[in-house]
């Protein structure tokens, strides 16, 4: 029985990887290095002080600086991000999201946010969308990054379901092996090349309905 419905924020509700790039690049460039879109790729769904990490990796300067110094890069880059997030819009949320979420909650699915990042509540707000979430579980809550579970096991809990009775909808790899480690059926948004172990692999979630979760997933 599909009982509830988790979903990650960034590439599936808005696209907000598209500014956490922008922001990482200056930062990179502030290091002296490059830090191209692929390189990106592998920051998907991970947490910030993650991310920073593979970001120092690239540049080649693993182990070059203190964790409080680490802290300083991380909120410098955050700063940047939030720039450009305080101006986002309801236009930013993606094809068919929120009608699926609406869907789903017209018939009796519970809906919860899975997100890594620390500033979703301020994303649901700028695009009006924080009254359509019953929990949000984002990295104020949770100490473990994806692929750890912990993100979504939070999620079904407060929800008061089972995670057998959850799907995921993500769109990084780390966040469907996230889902799979938490016992969860899960749907991929993006390419089946990288998203290929998901229960469903859909380009994005555009005439995704209630019935069609059903049909495909199990009730």
């Amino acid at each position: 029985m599909i009982h509830a419905c988790i979903f990650d924020l960034d590439g599936v509700v808005v696209d907000t990887a598209k500014y956490h790039y922008l922001a990482w690049k200056r930062l990179a460039a502030e290091l002296g290095f490059e830090f191209h879109e692929h390189h990106n790729e592998r920051l998907k769904g991970v947490s910030r002080m993650t991310s920073l990490e593979i970001l120092l990796e690239v540049g080649g300067l693993t182990n070059r600086f203190s964790a409080e110094k680490k802290e300083e890069m991380a909120t410098k880059k955050n700063e940047w991000y939030l720039e450009f997030i305080r101006k986002m819009t309801p236009d930013e949320v993606l094809p068919g999201a929120k009608e699926l979420i609406e869907d789903l909650r017209l018939n009796g699915i519970k809906i919860a946010l899975g997100s890594a990042s620390k500033n979703a509540p301020l994303i649901l707000q700028r695009i009006n969308m924080l009254n359509h979430f019953d929990k949000i579980v984002d990295g104020n809550s949770v100490s473990k990054a994806k692929p750890d579970p912990e993100i979504f096991l939070l999620g079904a809990k407060q929800l008061g379901v089972s995670p057998a009775n959850c799907i995921v909808f993500e769109d990084a790899e780390a966040g469907i092996e996230a889902a799979i480690n938490a016992g969860m059926r899960c749907v991929g948004i993006g390419s089946c090349d990288l998203l290929g172990k998901a229960n469903v692999v859909v380009p994005n979630l555009e005439g995704f309905t209630y019935v069609y979760v059903v049909n495909t997933l199990g009730n």
